[in-house]
């Protein structure tokens, strides 16, 4: 575009060798070999993604929770021989407060 265009200021900046690699790559996926159109293309249109991972803090948190409680579980049937009712009724909460807690954070990712 020339300056009777609209175009009249100028943004410089230097990048890295690496970076300059990931870019090159991300204009090849896109098949564009115009740097400045694909530079201002991103700057004006781009997005950027961040992501709240406190849902998969929570999930992991759970699952370790979980197969703790299936460990002490199995030590202990292992010992006595015998599987407690409580023990079973504690293994279905923890199951299905993990499935609350996938079924939430799926929820989340089609929201992107």
């Amino acid at each position: 575009m020339r300056r009777s265009e609209g175009r009249t200021v100028g943004l410089y900046t230097k990048v890295s060798p690496e970076e300059k690699e990931v870019i090159d790559r991300k204009m090849a996926l896109l098949g564009t070999a115009n740097l400045r159109a694909y530079l201002r293309k991103m700057a004006v249109d781009g997005y950027i993604v961040q992501l709240d991972m406190s849902s998969v803090v929570e999930l992991v948190k759970l699952l370790r929770s979980i197969s703790s409680n299936v460990n002490q579980i199995a030590q202990r049937c292992n010992s006595t021989h015998n599987l407690y009712a409580q023990d079973v009724e504690d293994l279905r909460q923890g199951y299905n407060r993990s499935w609350a807690a996938v079924n939430e954070l799926l929820k989340k990712f089609e929201s992107l």
